[in-house]
């Protein structure tokens, strides 16, 4: 049984929010795996994060959909994918290499995989949720998600995630997504999970989706 903590009142973030939501995602992202990968260099971890998830929280404000907390203490960026997306913007690299500099070839590589390996079926797609190292273990997060996945419920809708530790794997299962067939991340990078929600009336097992066409960037 996961913890929901029942006191979070959920909002849509606006572009007001970003000046505190970006500490709290690249807080929330700083030490795992991925990170460990991606910056393995901890001096420069810091900077790289905060420019990136500046890029990161901005692109989903203008295209997806972004739930924070009334507090702004937890932040969770959506993308309905009805169908697989269009190729990356040609000014995507630019601005990745600007935010992530000598670190832009493993990010963009990271791209590549995660979209790779994503559905083709149609779904919502959880690309990052953040909540504020201080707020963390009092089911902030679950209320987070689950507000999202009651609308989602209503719609019928599925939902994907890749989740990149073995907690927050067992997380995402006991909100009712199954772990599908992982990915491990070239040049002795770590393994993630993919993770999908089916439909909520859909009867006996749900078979994990197939992966969409080579080689679609993810929405960023």
């Amino acid at each position: 049984m996961t913890d929901i903590s029942t006191s979070v009142t959920v909002n849509r973030a606006g572009h007001g929010d970003a000046e505190d939501l970006i500490p709290v995602l690249a807080e929330a992202f700083f030490d795992g795996p991925v990170a460990d990968w991606l910056v393995p260099d901890h001096n420069d971890r810091r900077a790289v994060y905060r420019r990136y998830f500046e890029l990161v929280l901005n692109h989903g404000l203008d295209h997806g959909h972004v739930d924070t907390t009334a507090d702004l203490s937890a932040v969770a960026i959506w993308y309905p994918r009805p169908e697989p997306p269009p190729n990356g913007s040609p000014e995507h690299p630019a601005a990745l290499e600007a935010a992530t500099g000598m670190y832009a070839p493993k990010f963009a590589l990271l791209d590549a995989v995660f979209e790779a390996f994503h559905p083709s079926e149609p779904h919502h797609y959880l690309a990052y949720v953040a909540v504020n190292p201080e707020q963390q273990n009092r089911g902030v997060g679950a209320a987070l998600l689950s507000h999202h996945h009651r609308q989602l419920d209503t719609l019928g809708m599925p939902a994907y995630l890749e989740a990149s530790n073995l907690r927050n794997r067992e997380l995402y299962i006991r909100l009712g997504y199954r772990a599908g067939p992982p990915m491990i991340l070239p040049t002795t990078g770590p393994t993630i999970w993919r993770m999908w929600r089916g439909q909520p009336n859909t009867a006996g097992p749900v078979a994990f989706p197939e992966s969409g066409p080579l080689p679609r960037r993810r929405p960023l």
